[in-house]
């Protein structure tokens, strides 16, 4: 038999989270390390949900309010092998190539401030995330003010000049 879940998720105001796989219990240290020296100014929690032995949530960061909301959140999705990072004072655009860089990531499913939805599947085994949704659909394509807009934001954020 199988059965399905959503997990809703809202995060709190100036926290991105990023989600994924991963394939072995060094992933904490690991994701640490390559968010800690991104820059000195990132705040973040990481929670491992171990697949095998204990099964344990595994923790660390280097925020305690981080970590727990992390773990939090991994707890509700309790999905082998799935990581969550909760991350302040960055974006995810300052972090993800490291994370995909970082030799036990499978994949990512989200990196986002958005509400998000994880879609769980469930079987006698355990449970597995099949998917994320991000947000909400789209209402129409942007115009000539919205494209503005775009360009002025991402120059605000110093992305672009």
């Amino acid at each position: 038999m199988i059965s399905f879940h959503i997990v809703d998720f809202k995060p709190p105001e100036g926290v991105n989270i990023i989600a994924g796989t991963s394939h072995f219990i060094k992933t904490v240290e690991d994701l640490y390390e390559a968010l800690v020296t991104s820059s000195p100014y990132i705040k973040f929690g990481i929670a491992f949900c171990e697949a095998s032995g204990p099964t344990l949530i595994r923790k660390d960061g280097n925020d305690q309010d981080l970590i727990k909301l992390a773990v939090e959140l991994a707890e509700k999705i309790s999905a082998g092998h799935f990581f969550v990072i909760a991350i302040k004072n960055a974006y995810p655009i300052n972090v993800l190539d490291r994370i995909k860089h970082v030799q036990e990531i499978v994949n990512i499913y989200t990196a986002s401030a958005n509400p998000l939805q994880f879609l769980i599947a469930e079987t006698d085994q355990g449970r597995t995330v099949i998917g994320v949704v991000d947000g909400f659909k789209s209402k129409g394509v942007e115009g000539e003010k919205e494209e503005k807009e775009r360009h002025e934001l991402l120059r605000k954020f110093g992305y672009k000049r």
